[in-house]
Parts: structure tokens; sequence; C-alpha cells
């Protein structure tokens, strides 16, 4: 799939626009989740670049943020071209993110195969991930459009899935989907993990340019018709393309590709994983993704414990964070703000982004 001279080449998109609202104080406006360090100390988005490397080479990378993130983005990515930086004059949901992306790669390259991914993902073993995209890239160069799905661990309540037409194989192989589920109850995600054809939908695309285009001309015309003077003007002068992409982009309404697309369109495959993955949708989920001590904690940065178990403790500021005969707690220290809350609460971390914004606290943003 690297090769010069073959005709379906892959290239990678990577979704970075998110907010990131379950994280703060780490994650701001200009440097959210995906801009942070989590799981390890490279950030989210490097790990992911890292991820591909052996795959799909930087100058098939693109990566399609908001203007709050950019300068960062750039600065992270020093190896990736400036014209692979895609910039959303508004963030307009997952569907738009990547009609714009395809745009761009199938102006360069009609044939291309775009694998499309979350920045903000953990993923291991990393070579056990490239495989299964390689095997999906094999499916959607006959047609298909595709997927990744997570076996699921937990009857989990946060994620959406997608139904299978039999019980996934042992090996990372194409399966027909037969319909994507929305996010389920408690009763249905025990059903779904008891059944065994059900999987984690994880958010990871792969298709031809030209498929998903076409698909979405059919299940999203008014989108696309909104974006035909952006096709025209990808290749033109940088101020030309800025401006009709800036006049015409916040006029697209918000649509994830899942309800856009996916759920519409016909063969659908889903490649059941085999490798580790986590969306760390919380402080509480660092645990997924970094070694804990002995008592079962995970620190970062200045910390000092004594008879702590089962914490969460980032330090980010210019503090010594101390904790004392705690468990099962967060604890996040910045320069300018401090979260402390039970790790079985963390997702309720956005509630106090809605008040800061509701306040007009900017600068805490």
């Amino acid at each position: 799939m690297a090769s010069k001279n073959n005709k379906h080449p892959l290239y990678a998109v990577i979704m970075a626009g998110g907010s990131g609202t379950r994280f703060w104080p780490l994650s701001r406006r200009k440097r959210p989740k995906q801009l942070q360090r989590v799981a390890s100390d490279a950030t989210m988005i490097q790990l992911t670049v890292r991820r591909i490397l052996p795959l799909i080479p930087h100058e098939r990378i693109l990566v399609v943020c908001g203007a709050d993130q950019a300068r960062e983005v750039a600065r992270q990515l020093p190896e990736l071209p400036a014209w692979n930086l895609i910039v959303e004059p508004a963030p307009r949901n997952t569907a738009p993110c990547v009609a714009l992306a395809a745009l761009h790669i199938r102006k360069r390259d009609p044939g291309a195969v775009l694998v499309v991914l979350p920045a903000d993902h953990h993923i291991t073993p990393e070579g056990t991930f490239r495989s299964a995209l390689k095997v999906a890239a094999r499916r959607a160069v006959k047609g298909g459009l595709c997927t990744l799905g997570i076996r699921p661990t937990r009857p989990e309540t946060g994620y959406g899935y997608v139904e299978l037409v039999k019980k996934p194989p042992a090996k990372q192989e194409p399966v027909p989907v037969k319909r994507f589920v929305e996010k389920p109850d408690l009763a249905t995600a025990k059903r779904y993990l008891k059944g065994g054809k059900h999987l984690w939908n994880a958010g990871i695309f792969i298709f031809t340019a030209e498929r998903i285009l076409a698909e979405m001309k059919s299940h999203m015309p008014e989108m696309i018709e909104i974006l035909e003077p952006v096709d025209k003007a990808i290749g033109g002068t940088k101020k030309g393309y800025e401006a009709v992409l800036n006049k015409t982009f916040v006029r697209i309404k918000p649509e994830s590709i899942d309800y856009g697309v996916m759920e519409k369109a016909g063969q659908i495959y889903t490649v059941p994983a085999t490798f580790h993955w986590s969306d760390v949708g919380s402080f509480a989920a660092v645990h997924e993704v970094r070694k804990a001590d002995k008592q079962g904690n995970v620190a970062d940065g200045d910390t000092a414990m004594f008879d702590v178990n089962d914490c969460v403790v980032l330090s980010r500021g210019s503090r010594l964070v101390a904790a004392i005969a705690v468990d099962n707690l967060v604890i996040v220290d910045t320069k300018d703000a401090v979260l402390v809350c039970p790790r079985d609460q963390a997702q309720r971390v956005k509630e106090v982004v809605n008040l800061l914004k509701k306040g007009k606290r900017k600068e805490l943003l």
C-alpha cells in the first residue's frame, strides 16, 4: 500500500478538532486533549502519527483541526508538510471534516485510500493495528466502506456499536455489518456482550476518496453542494482557497459521518480488532494507558503521596502536589486551576467547563 507505484496509496486523515472538555484543566481551547501528554511523554496526536508512520509517510498524512489549534499542531508535528494541515473555519462534526480532507486528497491522488482516525486514541500493539488497517484497505479498494470494531470487554453504555451479520472470527478479517447501533442502555449493552455479534465502534474508517464522496453526494447532497466551490478552489492560491472556505464552510450543518453516511450506505464492513484500544474518555481512563504503581496510582510531575491508593495525580503547574491518605481520586494541578474529584465522577468535569462558559471565563477555557 505504501509503494509509489501503487494505484491506491494510503493517506491518513487525522481528525484533531475535538475540544476534550472532560480533560479540563489540562485540556484548553488552544491545547485540547489531543495536544496534551496523557498516555506518555508524547502528546496524543504525536503518538497517533508515530503509530501510522511505518505504513503512511508524512507527506500522505493530513491533519484537520480548528483555527485555535493550528499553530500548536504545526509546532508539535514539525515534519508535517504545511499544505497537509487543513484548518476548519468552524467545528462542524466529523462528516464535513472527512469531506474536506477527501476533496483535498482526491485532487492530489484520485485513487487514494483514506484511513480516517481520531487524534486522541490509545492503541497497542501498534503492529497489530497497522495489520488491521492493511486488511481494511484491501477491502476498501474493492469498493467497501470499512470500520475497525473493538471486541467489548464490558457492557459499555458510552460507545456506539456495530452489529455484525455473524460472530466475528478470531482473525482480523472483514465481516459484513448488519447495522450501526446508537449508545445502548445497560440491559441492552449486557445483551450485546453476551450475544457476541456486537463490537464497539472505534470511529476509525477506511475507504477510497471516490467512494466516500459518492456516498456523501447521495446521502448528504446539501453538504457536497456547499463544498463545490471549495473543491474548485483547492490547488489555487492559498488566499483564494481560504476566502472560499471561510465563506462556505460555516453554512454546513454539523453532522457525524456515522449518522450522515455509514448508517445509510451499503457494502459496510468491519475488521474486528485484536489490539487493545481506548478512547481515553476521561481522567478515569488514564489507568488504561499509563502504568500504575503498586498502590494503583498513576502520577506525573512533581508529586508526593503517602497512603494513597488508586488515584490519578498530575502536576503540570510549577507546584508540588502532595496527597495523604486518600483513595480513588483525580487530582490535577495546572498553573491557573486545580481539579479534585472521585475517579468515578471524572465524566462530570465537562460540567465545570459549561459553568466557565456561562460565566464567560474565557481565560480558563
